[in-house]
């Protein structure tokens, strides 16, 4: 192989955890390389939440890397897969979301991918575009393909069997037809995290079984969220997400563990903060600074959704705010009116107050002693504010002036 192959594969590889397939791929990419046919690399990710967070970015940043290789990234939004609901890691049957819901939650998937990938020079793909129109004959050849045998070899679904847990018939089609979707786009490689392997081996069967030559695989670590013990989720709570505002931004990367921050260079940088990374190196030496390190990974993660002046400003807040325990210079104002109510509850108004995404997120912050107004912590969630002038604080950071009625 030429030498240009060998630095293309290395680069593919970085950080990854697994390259399967890599020897298959290198004549692979010789010869689209000697035609100027670019690879097609597939990315998918179904709309479950309607937030996209660092945990997403992992291999969001390595599609980025094989569009700057010059190949074609293909974003795959699973609107389809979506409905049916990938049971990985779960000990029980998923909720598949209605069509409203996984609308909802794609519609803002483009421009939060703009942030790490130029969409425009990529394809953004929604895999209802094939499987809405499979007919019900296809759907059964598909499923023909595959054997329960081979299914229950998948580590949660093993695990259910074995505890004698009900597995339901509609979670065996999930990886069939991920599976589909790489022979729909005609993949030559796919990504994924660690906890996709299964579905994304299957993607080479099923590949192999339609006449296409099997896509190579990368999987990439999952990324911990900031309690540092689950992986990143929503529904834990523990996600830094890439459109939170950038003083929130900042204060979760301040609020995280020094060993959790070296892993987070180590996953999140992909070779653009060498200087971050020569910084990681000291501490792992024990002989750098970590509040310094833990500062410069904050203003990078502002930096990279929100521009550099955000980042500048977010470090501002962060140590006036936090540190010199100030109020910020700004405060948002928002007024709540009273709609034939006498007095307005205090879930609801934190929610719209501090932008969090449910009345349940609010609840969780009370009981973590981390809701305040006017400076006062409240510990009771059935608290109702009459009509008149509040600070509500959230955590650290969220701070927001309330005006109850006129």
């Amino acid at each position: 192989m030429s030498a240009e192959v060998e630095r293309q594969l290395d680069a593919m590889e970085e950080g990854s955890e697994s390259f399967i397939g890599r020897e298959d791929l290198g004549p692979r990419l010789e010869a689209a390389l000697r035609e100027g046919r670019p690879l097609r690399v597939k990315l998918g990710m179904d709309p479950s939440a309607p937030d996209l967070h660092l945990g997403h970015t992992v291999t969001l940043e390595k599609l980025r890397v094989f569009q700057e290789l010059g190949h074609t990234p293909i974003f795959l939004i699973g609107d389809f897969t979506a409905r049916i609901g990938d049971p990985t890691g779960k000990k029980k049957t998923r909720p598949a979301l209605d069509e409203e819901a996984v609308r909802g939650n794609a519609r803002t998937y483009v421009e939060q991918v703009r942030k790490v990938l130029d969409v425009d020079r990529a394809e953004i793909r929604y895999n209802s575009e094939w499987m809405d129109a499979m007919s019900p004959t296809d759907l059964v050849r598909l499923c023909s393909r595959y054997t329960v045998a081979r299914m229950l070899e998948r580590d949660d679904f093993h695990k259910r069997h074995v505890a004698g847990e009900a597995i339901a018939i509609h979670e065996f089609l999930y990886p069939l037809v991920q599976a589909y979707d790489s022979v729909a786009l005609e993949a030559d490689v796919e990504l994924g995290g660690t906890d996709q392997t299964f579905n994304l081996l299957v993607g080479r069967e099923i590949q192999r079984d339609y006449g296409q030559p099997p896509q190579a695989v990368l999987t990439h670590p999952l990324l911990v969220g900031t309690d540092g013990q689950d992986k990143m989720s929503k529904s834990v709570g523990n996600t830094i997400g890439i459109t939170d505002p950038p003083s929130e931004i900042y204060g979760r990367a301040m609020s995280i563990s020094d060993e959790l921050m070296l892993t987070y260079v180590e996953r999140l940088g992909f070779g653009r903060w060498p200087e971050l990374e020569r910084q990681a190196e000291a501490c792992r030496a024990a002989e750098g600074d970590p509040l310094g390190l833990k500062h410069g990974l904050a203003t990078a993660l502002v930096e990279r959704f929100h521009g550099a002046d955000a980042a500048t400003e977010a470090r501002s807040q962060f140590e006036q705010v936090v540190q010199r325990k100030q109020l910020p210079d700004e405060i948002p104002e928002i007024v709540l009116e009273l709609t034939g109510a006498p007095d307005l509850g205090l879930l609801e108004v934190a929610k719209q107050a501090l932008g969090l995404s449910s009345n349940g997120e609010a609840r969780r912050l009370v009981a973590q002693g981390g809701l305040r107004v006017d400076e006062e912590v409240v510990r009771d969630p059935a608290t109702r504010l009459a009509p008149g002038s509040y600070l509500i604080q959230g955590g650290k950071r969220r701070f927001a002036r309330v005006q109850v009625g006129r």
